[in-house]
Protein backbone atom coordinates (compact mmCIF):
# COMPACT_ATOMS: atom_id res chain seq x y z
CA UNK A 1 0.00 0.00 0.00
CA UNK A 2 1.43 3.14 -0.79
CA UNK A 3 1.76 5.61 2.01
CA UNK A 4 -0.05 8.93 1.86
CA UNK A 5 2.36 12.22 1.11
CA UNK A 6 1.15 15.23 0.24
CA UNK A 7 3.72 16.21 -2.87
CA UNK A 8 4.17 20.16 -3.21
CA UNK A 9 5.85 18.63 -7.22
CA UNK A 10 2.78 16.93 -7.80
CA UNK A 11 0.10 19.16 -6.53
CA UNK A 12 0.10 22.48 -8.95
CA UNK A 13 -2.96 22.06 -11.13
CA UNK A 14 -1.21 21.70 -14.81
CA UNK A 15 1.47 18.98 -13.10
CA UNK A 16 -1.64 17.31 -10.80
CA UNK A 17 -3.91 17.07 -14.10
CA UNK A 18 -0.56 16.03 -16.10
CA UNK A 19 0.20 13.12 -13.52
CA UNK A 20 -3.52 12.11 -13.56
CA UNK A 21 -3.59 11.38 -16.90
CA UNK A 22 -0.40 9.99 -17.47
CA UNK A 23 -0.98 7.23 -14.46
CA UNK A 24 -4.36 6.62 -16.85
CA UNK A 25 -2.60 5.11 -19.66
CA UNK A 26 1.10 3.21 -20.05
CA UNK A 27 2.46 5.74 -23.11
CA UNK A 28 1.09 9.14 -23.92
CA UNK A 29 1.93 11.05 -27.01
CA UNK A 30 2.71 14.66 -27.01
CA UNK A 31 -0.26 15.53 -29.34
CA UNK A 32 -2.59 13.91 -26.97
CA UNK A 33 -1.07 15.42 -23.85
CA UNK A 34 -1.30 18.84 -25.25
CA UNK A 35 -4.87 18.81 -26.33
CA UNK A 36 -6.45 16.86 -23.78
CA UNK A 37 -4.67 19.51 -20.99
CA UNK A 38 -5.31 22.53 -23.30
CA UNK A 39 -1.42 23.57 -22.89
CA UNK A 40 0.72 25.26 -25.32
CA UNK A 41 3.65 23.06 -26.60
CA UNK A 42 6.02 25.27 -24.47
CA UNK A 43 3.97 24.46 -21.58
CA UNK A 44 3.51 21.13 -21.71
CA UNK A 45 7.39 20.59 -22.29
CA UNK A 46 8.54 22.89 -19.10
CA UNK A 47 6.21 20.75 -17.07
CA UNK A 48 7.43 17.27 -18.66
CA UNK A 49 10.80 18.86 -18.43
CA UNK A 50 9.86 19.37 -14.33
CA UNK A 51 8.53 16.05 -13.79
CA UNK A 52 11.24 13.97 -15.28
CA UNK A 53 14.23 16.07 -13.59
CA UNK A 54 12.09 14.65 -10.67
CA UNK A 55 12.43 11.06 -11.43
CA UNK A 56 8.41 10.81 -12.09
CA UNK A 57 8.35 10.79 -16.19
CA UNK A 58 10.37 9.59 -18.86
CA UNK A 59 9.93 10.51 -22.51
CA UNK A 60 10.73 9.33 -25.31
CA UNK A 61 11.90 10.76 -28.85
CA UNK A 62 11.34 8.99 -32.40
CA UNK A 63 10.88 9.59 -35.88
CA UNK A 64 7.77 8.74 -37.93
CA UNK A 65 8.09 9.74 -40.92
CA UNK A 66 9.73 12.68 -41.22
CA UNK A 67 8.81 14.28 -38.03
CA UNK A 68 9.76 14.01 -34.37
CA UNK A 69 7.71 12.20 -32.44
CA UNK A 70 7.32 12.56 -28.35
CA UNK A 71 5.68 10.76 -25.94
CA UNK A 72 5.36 10.30 -21.78
CA UNK A 73 4.95 7.75 -19.32
CA UNK A 74 4.84 8.00 -15.47
CA UNK A 75 8.18 5.79 -13.98
CA UNK A 76 7.50 3.71 -10.94
CA UNK A 77 8.97 6.54 -8.34
CA UNK A 78 6.02 8.76 -10.42
CA UNK A 79 3.40 6.51 -9.91
CA UNK A 80 4.35 5.99 -6.23
CA UNK A 81 4.45 10.00 -5.90
CA UNK A 82 1.01 10.18 -7.87
CA UNK A 83 -0.41 7.47 -5.49
CA UNK A 84 0.85 9.02 -2.21
CA UNK A 85 -0.61 12.58 -3.39
CA UNK A 86 -3.57 11.03 -3.89
CA UNK A 87 -3.69 9.27 -0.90
CA UNK A 88 -2.91 12.51 1.11
CA UNK A 89 -5.65 14.54 -0.96
CA UNK A 90 -8.06 11.47 0.35
CA UNK A 91 -6.45 11.94 3.98
CA UNK A 92 -7.64 15.80 3.95
CA UNK A 93 -10.75 15.47 2.62
CA UNK A 94 -11.90 12.48 4.65
CA UNK A 95 -10.27 14.74 8.28
CA UNK A 96 -12.34 17.90 6.52
CA UNK A 97 -16.02 16.15 6.75
CA UNK A 98 -15.59 13.70 9.55
CA UNK A 99 -18.28 14.16 12.21
CA UNK A 100 -16.46 16.18 14.70
CA UNK A 101 -15.42 14.77 18.02
CA UNK A 102 -17.59 16.94 20.64
CA UNK A 103 -21.27 17.86 20.45
CA UNK A 104 -22.12 21.55 18.68
CA UNK A 105 -22.89 24.34 20.97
Amino acid sequence: MTKAHFDELIHPSTRLSLVATLAAADWAEFAFLKDRLALSDSALSKQLTTLEEAGYVTTERRLSGNRRKVRARLTNIGRDAFNGHIAALRAIVADATAPADRPST
